[in-house]
């Protein structure tokens, strides 16, 4: 879209970083202490992030490289607070745009017909359950999410975006060492499919530790069963980066992908957090590396949308 909406005219730019000519990406690349938990979408040629806020709404960011980002309008607040980890999917088959949302550990969905558009409520899922995120495959849907307690990521099979079938499975739950450094935790969902094989990233331990981390586990199918990669987790606490955890995973104009999460500022308290992006890439045998990076980071993308 060469001209944006009106929600998005209304919006104070904020104070975003530069790629010189396209050469470099400095981390954070939204210039606020509080977005958390980013989902990005790309829609006619610029992507639209959504990020965890102000605990009470969703605000909408827009940019054109990843590295540039205007604060939109609000696009959902739905009355109670606690609301978090947003996830955005567009369907498809009928063009309308799905926010599953978060709010007070209740999973719901609320839709709108434009990504910058005020979204309305239309139901509601799951309760005592955080971070949903829909992935479709082949023309079908599948909802994977956290239910709680014990932080276990069960898989939902859906007839639409707006509609369940059957019942939810488990498929992953803390069991390894660096998922329990400061609490027992797997959240964060976020599919990816490569080569035939079903990746799915997810965050370890506490998110309101300096050890968060991302790690990942692969099946065959969407529904799993699903196997750990043993080298979790691939993005990690790493020099001036603290805390790297719980975002979803975009495709570039030249088809790279890039990680757009959270880090922890630094180490004073819990909770203060920017966005970020890094690369991901797989390697010859399938394996899924990643990295968090703080400041000016080296060789940069073309990250121009298609």
């Amino acid at each position: 879209m060469r001209v944006l909406s009106a929600f998005v005219i209304c919006a104070a730019l904020m104070g975003t970083l530069h790629a010189a000519e396209g050469k470099t990406y400095t981390n954070p690349v939204i210039d606020e202490i509080g977005p958390a938990d980013p989902t990005v979408i790309l829609f006619e040629g610029t992507y639209y992030l959504y990020p965890t806020g102000d605990n009470v709404s969703y605000h909408v960011y827009t940019s054109k490289d990843l590295v540039n980002w205007a604060k939109g309008c609000k696009v959902f607040e739905p009355g109670p607070r606690n609301v978090w980890a947003p996830d955005v999917f567009r369907d498809p088959k009928d063009g309308k745009f799905y926010l599953y949302y978060t709010v007070d550990k209740r999973i719901g969905v609320a839709v709108a017909d434009r990504p910058d558009g005020t979204f309305e409520d239309r139901a509601t899922f799951y309760t005592n359950a955080i971070d949903a995120h829909m992935f479709c495959d082949e023309g079908k849907y599948y909802l994977y999410y956290v239910q709680l307690p014990g932080f276990r990521i069960h898989v939902q099979r859906m007839k639409s975006p707006l509609e369940r079938e059957g019942k939810p499975i488990e498929i992953l739950r803390p069991t390894e060492p660096w998922e329990k450094v400061r609490g027992h935790v797997t959240e964060g969902p976020w599919m990816l499919k490569h080569q035939g094989l079903y990746y799915l990233l997810y965050s370890g331990t506490g998110a309101n530790s300096l050890d968060y981390a991302i790690g990942y586990a692969t099946a065959k199918d969407p529904m799993g069963p699903f196997v750990k990669y043993a080298g979790n987790p691939i993005v990690k606490r790493a020099e001036r980066a603290f805390g790297p955890g719980h975002g979803c995973v975009v495709t570039d104009g030249t088809g790279n992908l890039w990680s757009v999460y959270h880090q922890q500022k630094d180490d004073t308290r819990p909770w203060n957090r920017f966005v970020c992006i890094d690369p991901l890439w797989f390697d010859e045998a399938g394996v899924l590396h990643g990295k968090a990076t703080r400041g000016t980071a080296e060789p940069a993308p073309v990250m121009a949308a298609p």
